[in-house]
C-alpha cells in the first residue's frame, strides 16, 4: 500500500496532468473552427468544379483523345495508396482509423494479386504502416513545417504524384483521409483521383437540361483542368484532415481530462482514508502508553 507521500506527489502530478490536457482542449477548440471554416468554405467550390468535370468527361466519353488523366492507362495492375494522416499524435482514433482503412485496402489489393505501393503523408501514418508495410513504401511528404495547411501544399503533393502518375509507376491512385463531420465523427474516406472519377451530383440540372459550347474543345479543357482537380481533391482532403485531427484531438483531450478528475477524486479518497488510519493508529498508541503508566 503506497505510503502518504507517494499518494500526495500521484496527486500532484494528476492534477498536473489535467492542466496540460484541458489546455490543449482549448488550444484544440480554438484551431477546430479556424479548419471547420475553412473545410466548409472549400466544400461549395470543390463540389462545383467536380460537377463542371463530370459533365465535360460524360461529353468525351471513353474516346480515344480523352486524357491519360481520365481515361487511365488502360490497366489497374499498380496502385499508389496516398495515406494523409497528422504530424502529430494526442488525437484518439484519428490516425489509426484512416491507417487501417488504407491497410484494408491495401490487402484487399494484395489478395486480387495487384501490385501496392503507399506514399504517406503525415509522420503518424508512416510509424503506424513501417513495420508491416514498410517494403510497400515509396515515399513520404513532411508537413511538419507547415503551420497552416495551404493550395501550395496540395500542389506541391499532386505535382509529385503526377510525376509518378507520367513516369508509369502506377496506374490507380487513390487517397485516404478522415472527412469532418462533427467534433466526435470523422469518417474515413477512400477516394480515387487517377483515373479521374467524377460523378455529377445532379444540381446542375435543376433548371432542365442544358447545353454548352466548350472553347476550345472538351478534350483540351480537360487536359489543363484534370491536373488542377488532382490538386483540388487533394486540398479539400488535406482540410477535412485538418479539422478533423482538431476535433478527435479536442474530444480525446476532453475525455482525458474527465479521467483525469476521476482519479483524482480515487486518489483524494484513498489518501484521506490512509491518513485517517495513521491518526488512528497514533491515537491507539498514546492511549496505549497513557494506560500502561
Amino acid at each position: 500500500m503506497p505510503n502518504l507521500k507517494d499518494l500526495k506527489n500521484r496527486i500532484a502530478s494528476v492534477k498536473s496532468t489535467r492542466k496540460i490536457t484541458k489546455a490543449m482542449q482549448m488550444v484544440a477548440a480554438a484551431k477546430l473552427r479556424r479548419a471547420q471554416d475553412a473545410a466548409e468554405a472549400a466544400r461549395p467550390y470543390a463540389d462545383r468544379f467536380n460537377g463542371v468535370m463530370a459533365s465535360l468527361a460524360a461529353s468525351v466519353g471513353d474516346s480515344a483523345s480523352a486524357p491519360r488523366l481520365l481515361a487511365g492507362t488502360g490497366c489497374s495492375d499498380v496502385h499508389l495508396l496516398v495515406v494523409m494522416t497528422s504530424e502529430r499524435g494526442l488525437c484518439g482514433g484519428f490516425n489509426t482509423n484512416i491507417v487501417k482503412l488504407a491497410k484494408t485496402h491495401a490487402d484487399k489489393l494484395k489478395a486480387q494479386g495487384k501490385t501496392v505501393k503507399i506514399l504517406t503523408v503525415g509522420k503518424k501514418g508512416r510509424e503506424q504502416l513501417k513495420r508491416d508495410y514498410g517494403n510497400l513504401s515509396v515515399g513520404h511528404i513532411d508537413l511538419s513545417e507547415v503551420k497552416r495547411v495551404g493550395y501550395g501544399n496540395a500542389q506541391d503533393i499532386a505535382r509529385k504524384i503526377l510525376g509518378r502518375f507520367d513516369a508509369g509507376e502506377f496506374d490507380v491512385a487513390t487517397i485516404f483521409y478522415a472527412k469532418f463531420q462533427s467534433v466526435i465523427s470523422q469518417v474515413p474516406t477512400a477516394l480515387q483521383i487517377i483515373p479521374a472519377a467524377y460523378e455529377s451530383d445532379g444540381s446542375q440540372d435543376e433548371g432542365g437540361s442544358t447545353l454548352y459550347d466548350y472553347e476550345p474543345d472538351e478534350e483540351a479543357i480537360l487536359a489543363d483542368l484534370l491536373p488542377r482537380g488532382v490538386a483540388t481533391q487533394i486540398f479539400s482532403a488535406l482540410l477535412e484532415n485538418a479539422a478533423s485531427e482538431q476535433g478527435a484531438r479536442m474530444s480525446a483531450m476532453d475525455n482525458a481530462t474527465r479521467n483525469a478528475g476521476d482519479m483524482i477524486e480515487r486518489l483524494t479518497i484513498e489518501y484521506n482514508r490512509s491518513r485517517q488510519a495513521v491518526i488512528t493508529n497514533e491515537l491507539i498508541e498514546i492511549i496505549s502508553g497513557a494506560e500502561a503508566l
